[in-house]
């Protein structure tokens, strides 16, 4: 990404698997993706969520993201557990941002891995689904041509 810098400073180090967490930092996802590999498993997907230049017609130029953060960790955690659960997961892992984003950036990050695909990537539809529905998390969109909007909530 043009005029980005990528230093240790402001990575997302991310210590263990099978977790949810927020932060305010770029998401790297090669620590992501190597917590998430395991002997067991057949498959690993992985989905990432970023600031796109549009939205209905308008000209984006950044996101805003505000968080409550205690709840979010509670029920992120809760949606990883209730994944792992449902479709028999080895791994998952999800990062949710907040803070001002420019286009281009990493939103949201989940992994997944399972012994076969078809579980690896209904669990990340769930996750990135309830993470969308379930989150205490609100978005300002700014715009070229218009005054900054906070939108509907599901991003």
């Amino acid at each position: 990404m043009a005029g980005v810098s990528w230093t240790p400073s402001n990575l997302l180090l991310f210590p263990t698997a099978s977790e949810f967490s927020i932060t305010e930092h770029w998401i790297d996802p090669v620590p992501l993706m190597s917590a998430l590999r395991c002997a067991q498993a057949g498959a690993m997907v992985v989905f990432e969520g970023w600031v796109r230049d549009h939205n209905l017609g308008l000209s984006v130029t950044s996101l805003e993201y505000e968080i409550y953060p205690e709840l979010a960790v509670k029920e992120g955690l809760k949606i990883i557990g209730e994944a792992k659960r449902l479709f028999s997961l080895h791994q998952a892992i999800a990062v949710h941002r907040y803070g001002h984003l420019q286009i281009g950036e990493v939103t949201v990050w989940v992994g997944t891995t399972a012994s076969h695909r078809q579980a690896a990537y209904e669990a990340s539809r769930y996750i990135i689904g309830s993470l969308k529905t379930r989150l205490p998390i609100w978005k300002k969109e700014h715009y070229a041509d218009q005054s900054s909007a906070w939108i509907h909530c599901r991003h």
